[in-house]
């Protein structure tokens, strides 16, 4: 029977390939019904649709092996776990949409230098909505789960599929004008500009995948919670500072200074940092939290002030201060 994790140990990274599995098959869906749309009609909006939907599988294959990757418990070269590996699959369905976006605009430049007439406009159309439904669905489902599980990839993952759906309301906007008007090369206008949609889109979800291996801190208001809860150990004889914060992953490190007496007993002390830590689990269940113990008379511990979250003070309560070399 595995052992089960210490108070101040990350907790086992959840086992999230489920969604990964609703999204393969989504993407797979969705590929064959815009690449049957494409063929029906000729529009090479619905091209780059689809061409986004071949990246959407890509990328939620690498979902897949993302999860699985950071579902991994802890090891001994990896000890807080495997959970940053999410990171990884962010970035690499950020610069697959890139990819997405160059031929989806170089096809719509061809297209509009070369404009062709659409056929079969309804039914491609007809086929087209449908296509973005199952989009729809699986993004909604996939941003509430990565809410809910703090989970960069899944909620990547969902906002691109949701970037899709609207995506395809642009074609389809893109489409209906060519038949009502006539201009052909509306619809390799409308292609470019869902290349550039895609871009947007590329350059967001790299840019929060290189937030997270920066171990960007929690949010300021976690930060806020977790000193709110310090506060109320702190007295006359108990201070903090040097409060710090981490999201890795699923997973969410704080680590912070506790100023008592130094004439207080190690046990003393010992039993302060279990009820401090007890106290922030009640809000954070998943929260590493590490106390570090420091006499407040030495100067030394007051050299440690930097990239801090400011623990406030209750009024009335005068902060512990160093005593002078020697005195």
């Amino acid at each position: 029977m595995p052992a089960e994790p210490t108070p101040d140990a990350p907790r086992p990274t959840r086992d999230l390939r489920r969604f990964a599995y609703l999204s393969i098959a989504a993407a797979v869906s969705t590929i064959t019904l815009k690449a049957a749309a494409w063929l029906v009609t000729g529009s090479v909006g619905l091209l780059s649709d689809a061409a986004e939907s071949v990246v959407n599988l890509v990328a939620a294959i690498a979902v897949l092996i993302a999860l699985r990757v950071a579902a991994l418990p802890a090891d001994k070269n990896h000890h807080f776990g495997h959970s940053k590996a999410e990171y990884f699959s962010a970035a690499i369905e950020g610069q697959m949409i890139f990819v997405a976006a160059l031929v989806i605009m170089w096809t719509s430049v061809e297209r509009f230098l070369h404009p062709r007439a659409l056929d079969n406009v309804g039914v491609g159309l007809l086929i087209s909505v449908a296509a973005s439904l199952i989009n729809g669905g699986a993004a909604a489902v996939l941003i509430r789960a990565g809410r809910r599980y703090r989970s960069l990839t899944l909620t990547a993952d969902g906002k691109h599929l949701l970037t899709d759906v609207w995506t395809s309301a642009g074609v389809v906007v893109g489409v209906l004008l060519v038949a009502v008007t006539g201009i052909e090369r509306l619809d390799a206008v409308i292609a470019f500009l869902v290349g550039v949609n895609i871009v947007v889109t590329g350059w967001r979800l790299l840019s929060e995948s290189v937030s997270g291996l920066m171990d960007v801190a929690m949010s300021k208001q976690d930060n806020r919670a977790i000193a709110a809860v310090l506060s109320g150990f702190t007295s006359d004889s108990v201070h903090f500072h040097g409060l710090r914060t981490r999201v890795s992953g699923h997973h969410r490190f704080a680590e912070v200074h506790v100023l008592v007496p130094g004439a207080w007993s190690v046990q003393r002390g010992h039993d302060l940092m279990e009820e401090i830590e007890a106290a922030v689990r009640e809000d954070f269940d998943d929260l590493a939290l590490t106390c570090h113990l420091e006499p407040s008379e030495d100067p030394r511990a007051y050299g440690d002030y930097a990239a801090e979250f400011p623990v406030p003070v209750p009024e009335g309560v005068v902060p512990p201060q160093p005593k002078e070399p020697g005195s």
